[in-house]
This record gives C-alpha cells, sequence and structure tokens, in this order.
C-alpha cells in the first residue's frame, strides 16, 4: 500500500509542475512571442520612406536602427520598425 500512495504522490506532483510549466508559457512568454509576431507583420506590411539621406546616401531618419513607418491603408497610424534600407 505504501508503494501504490508513493507513485500516487509522485503523478500528483508531475501534474502540478506541467500544470505550473503550462500556466508560465501561457502566461508569460506567449504574450511576449504573439506581440512580436504581431509587431512583424505590421512592419511587413508598412510603408517606411527615407526623406532625408546624408552625404553617402544613407537614410538620416534611422536612429538605432528604427525608422517611423506609415500603416499601409491608415497613413494617420505610426509604428515604429526596423530600418531594412
Amino acid at each position: 500500500m505504501k508503494e501504490a500512495t508513493s507513485e500516487l504522490n509522485m503523478a500528483v506532483i508531475v501534474v502540478i509542475i506541467v500544470a505550473g510549466l503550462i500556466a508560465f508559457f501561457f502566461g508569460f512568454l506567449w504574450p511576449m512571442i504573439s506581440e512580436g509576431f504581431n509587431t512583424k507583420i505590421k512592419c511587413d506590411e508598412a510603408i517606411c520612406v527615407c526623406e532625408n539621406k546624408d552625404a553617402n546616401g544613407n537614410c538620416s531618419n534611422v536612429h538605432d536602427g528604427k525608422i517611423e513607418c506609415s500603416v499601409k491603408g491608415h497613413p494617420e497610424q505610426k509604428i515604429t520598425c526596423t530600418w531594412k534600407g
């Protein structure tokens, strides 16, 4: 009987650990991953125009590799995307 109780306790512990890992993934990691996907999709469809170029022909609007772009179909909405120049 002791052996059966011990196995049941281990099964409960494993179920609790798995449930905790699932909760951590969907509660903490998945929102960050999903936001990254959505930002990437929006930036792929965005219209990024370099208005000012320096003497070398590089875009001078880029700050830390990022540039402000317009959302396709909604030019009044602005998002910040990585410059792919």
